[in-house]
């Protein structure tokens, strides 16, 4: 059987990892001079309320060399593996895996490892992941799993609102004159991952429960096709589990769609998004 590796940006639950038998390969960030990482973790309370507090971390890509290093361990032990790869779009890091990928290929021609783009982030990236260990639950090959990736991760839509604007400013997504305005007045941002795994704005909704709204309205809008084949769909949150649920419960109502998974937005996409963020990946006809 294969193996199935990530990044540690997909979002997903320790224990779905270890369930499943994923590997995870953890970007890293530093906050107050410390870097975390694989060997040193913050607990994501303790993250989100220093970003309530004023601190401002910042991130780092997964090195090739940090790449080629794990790949080499797991190779041991398997011919195949399927790297599931945070979106290029918004990192480095897919590049950095594939320069790994095909140094260890060099070394071990006997070998397979395919490294797909998922152009996702968070549980959107997560939700590609579980579909993919799904797949090989029914006994898919690897490639066609890596080729099921390919032909449907425009279908995974990728909707989001934040609470604080100035953690979007600071990434350059709004103008610093549209946070300060946006917070008087209490302006929230409707912002979705385009076709080419970008953060793009959508709208500004006055609000937080208008804005929470909206990421539904916006499911209703998207799921087109694929209205009755969502089997379950991810939801994912920076330290705001209530606002979270309400999204959850209003999909239920609407949609009668019972299975979500939902979890904490992790350290290097909560770092742009900020404490208060509120994102719905689901499947639908384009993003």
């Amino acid at each position: 059987m294969f193996k199935i590796i990530t990044d540690s940006t997909a979002d997903l639950p320790v224990s779905y990892l270890e369930e499943n038998d994923i590997g995870c390969l953890h970007l890293s960030y530093i906050l107050d001079g410390e870097t975390y990482g694989p060997e040193k973790q913050m607990d994501y309370k303790e993250f989100f309320d220093a970003m309530r507090n004023g601190k401002m971390p910042t991130t780092s890509q997964v090195n090739p060399d940090q790449a080629k290093s794990y790949f080499e361990e797991v190779i041991k032990e398997c011919d195949e593996i399927l790297y599931i790869a945070f979106s290029s779009g918004l990192s480095g890091t897919y590049n950095s895996v594939q320069v790994a990928a095909a140094e260890v290929l060099e070394e071990h021609p006997d070998k397979k490892i395919l490294v797909v783009d998922t152009l996702c982030a968070s549980l959107g990236e997560g939700l590609v992941v579980m579909k993919a260990v799904n797949l090989r639950k029914e006994g898919k090959t690897m490639d066609e799993v890596a080729a099921w990736i390919e032909e449907h991760k425009q279908n995974i839509v990728h909707v989001f609102t934040v609470d604080d604007l100035f953690h979007l400013h600071r990434g350059g997504r709004v103008s610093k004159t549209s946070a300060i305005l946006g917070t008087l007045i209490s302006i929230k941002p409707k912002l979705y991952v385009d076709p080419e795994g970008h953060l793009t704005l959508l709208a500004k909704v006055r609000g937080r429960k208008k804005s929470l709204s909206a990421l539904v309205d916006y499911m209703e809008e998207k799921l087109g096709s694929f209205r009755d084949k969502n089997d379950f769909y991810t939801i994912s949150h920076g330290d705001c589990i209530e606002d979270a649920e309400y999204v959850r419960d209003l999909i239920k109502e609407r949609f009668g769609i019972e299975n979500c998974v939902i979890n904490n937005i992790g350290p290097t996409v909560g770092s742009h998004s900020g404490p208060g963020t509120v994102a719905l990946f689901f499947m639908g006809d384009e993003r």
